[in-house]
């Protein structure tokens, strides 16, 4: 009697591979952007939660390593994405931000997905400062400041601009000859394109966007002019700064996770500083879904401190499976 050896085995499954040219093509601005202010939307009502982040220096190439991850129940998106930053890898001709995602299958834990995570990363870090400007900066912002210049600060430009009718941006960098390849993309999108000081990027801008990787404050109190709306989206880890704590005293501040913000985001100082409380910060899901107003008056200085959750990027990397499902030719591996 000859055994059936494949009765025991256990069942092989497919796993979809979505490559970082293919999110390059299937993930817009415009999706980035909806898929980040669902998923914000879903978290300050309780469907979609965030597990604890891991982020660690590993102790070589300067790098920060780690893992972020989350379940969106609303949406069923299940994952995780693993990666961090390498400062290095600009001269090697790599952006210095890399990772992957993993979507699973929220019934069975099985692997859904496996996307590339160097362009969502800095799309859906895009589309939250944008969502950001849509629901928190004055209708009349004209002139958009920039403080930051890296690989990612040109599509926190692109999205910004698609969100309100700036007429100008004004930047600084502390690398100042990285600087042009911003002017680029503003005179690309029909920008005017100036390099000034950090002080002179606060007496000028409505809208004011930080992209930094800095450890102690680059903008102060002093320096930002009433009716501001500040989107600090810099490398958040263990004490990272881009502002002074008083000027997060000043504002009313806003984020995508209260936890994140206080423990490795922008408000870690404020509040150790005792400025502000936790229960001083609000989610911009709540202003989102309506419970919350948001800014309440013209002069008014507001703050969204993105820190980057893991549902962002397992929104975005949701919409380039399914994109790419829908595709002429989707790649999958057998397991």
């Amino acid at each position: 009697m000859q055994c059936d050896t494949d009765r025991n085995a256990a069942p092989t499954t497919e796993a979809l591979i979505v490559s970082e040219a293919d999110c390059e093509r299937l993930v817009s601005s415009d999706l980035a952007f909806d898929a980040v202010e669902a998923v914000f939307g879903a978290m300050a009502c309780g469907d979609a939660y965030n597990f604890p982040v891991v982020r660690e220096a590993i102790g070589h190439a300067g790098a920060l390593y780690g893992f972020k991850s989350g379940f969106d129940r609303a949406s069923l998106a299940l994952g995780v994405k693993s990666g961090g930053y390498w400062p290095g890898n600009v001269d090697k001709g790599l952006t210095n931000h890399q990772s992957t995602i993993f979507l699973f299958n929220p019934d069975t834990g099985r692997l859904k997905a496996l996307v590339g995570g160097n362009h969502l990363t800095a799309i859906r870090t895009a589309a939250a400062s944008s969502v950001s400007i849509a629901h928190l900066a004055r209708q009349d912002a004209r002139v958009l400041g920039m403080i930051g210049a890296g690989h990612q600060a040109q599509f926190q430009l692109r999205a910004a601009a698609e969100r309100r009718n700036f007429e100008k941006v004004v930047a600084w960098n502390p690398h100042p000859e990285m600087l042009p390849r911003l002017g680029a993309v503003a005179n690309e999108i029909g920008l005017p394109f100036e390099a000034v000081s950090a002080e002179a990027v606060c007496m000028h801008a409505d809208v004011i966007i930080t992209i930094t990787s800095a450890f102690e404050p680059l903008l102060t109190a002093e320096w930002i002019r009433p009716g501001t709306h500040l989107a600090c989206m810099g490398t958040d880890t263990v004490g990272k700064q881009e502002i002074d704590a008083a000027l997060a005293g000043k504002s009313s501040v806003f984020t995508d996770e209260v936890a994140q913000s206080i423990s490795i985001g922008e408000m870690q100082h404020a509040v150790a500083a005792g400025i502000l409380s936790k229960g001083d910060i609000t989610s911009i899901g709540a202003v989102i879904n309506g419970t919350h107003p948001g800014r309440t008056s013209d002069d008014q200085v507001t703050l969204f401190d993105g820190t980057g959750v893991g549902l962002q990027d397992l929104a975005v990397a949701a919409v380039a499976a399914r994109a790419a499902i829908a595709g002429d030719d989707p790649v999958f591996v057998t397991l």
